[in-house]
C-alpha cells in the first residue's frame, strides 16, 4: 500500500462520514434554530424546549434516511475490502 492509496482511503472514508451524517445533522441544525427563533421572539428561556425538538427530529431523519445511510456504507466498506488485494503485496 502507497501514501497515495492510504490518502485515497482516508479522503473518501472522511467524505462518506460527512455525506453520511449530513441529513441529520443539517435537519437538527434548521429545526434547533427554529425552536431558538422561537425563544427569543417569546421570551422563554427552557432549555428542554431546544433538546426535545432537535431529538425527535434527529429520530425521524434517521428512519427516513437510514436506508439511504446503510446503502452508502455498506457501498464504501464492499469497494474497500474488495480492493484490499490491490494493497497488499
Amino acid at each position: 500500500m502507497t501514501p497515495g492509496d492510504a490518502i485515497s482511503i482516508g479522503r473518501e472514508a472522511i467524505f462518506v462520514a460527512l455525506v453520511a451524517a449530513a441529513p441529520v445533522l443539517i435537519l437538527s441544525m434548521v429545526v434547533g434554530l427554529l425552536v431558538s427563533i422561537f425563544q427569543a421572539v417569546t421570551q422563554i428561556q427552557e432549555p428542554t424546549l431546544a433538546f426535545i425538538p432537535k431529538i425527535i427530529v434527529s429520530a425521524f431523519a434517521l428512519l427516513f434516511f437510514g436506508p439511504f445511510i446503510l446503502a452508502l456504507l455498506t457501498d464504501f466498506c464492499s469497494r474497500v475490502f474488495s480492493s484490499m488485494p490491490n494493497f497488499v503485496k
